[in-house]
């Protein structure tokens, strides 16, 4: 053997990667820190219906919406809200 440290290198590489193969895996979590951002289930939540604020020179119109953005592996649908902010004329 003309390079034993090169052989016992990759032996020991070889054994870190075996190591670290067969490591635990995470296990997911479906849930959110806010709620009403993220909703798992196969019925969509209600939304809340639109609504107009006067912030004092001008007033902003919010709507809110669910939408599709996937599904689990198990087969739930992932839904994130959409919401939209317009600036609008007061009434």
């Amino acid at each position: 053997m003309k390079h034993p440290r090169l052989l016992f290198g990759a032996v020991l590489l070889a054994f870190a990667l075996t190591g670290c193969w067969k490591t635990a895996t995470v296990n997911p979590n479906y849930s959110s820190a806010n709620p009403e951002l993220m909703y798992i289930g196969n019925e969509a939540p209600p939304a809340a219906p639109p609504e107009t604020l006067n912030l004092g020179s001008f007033c902003l119109s919010v709507t809110e919406k669910w939408k599709v953005d996937g599904a689990t592996p198990d087969g739930q649908t992932i839904w994130t809200k959409d919401i939209r902010r317009n600036a609008v004329p007061c009434r």
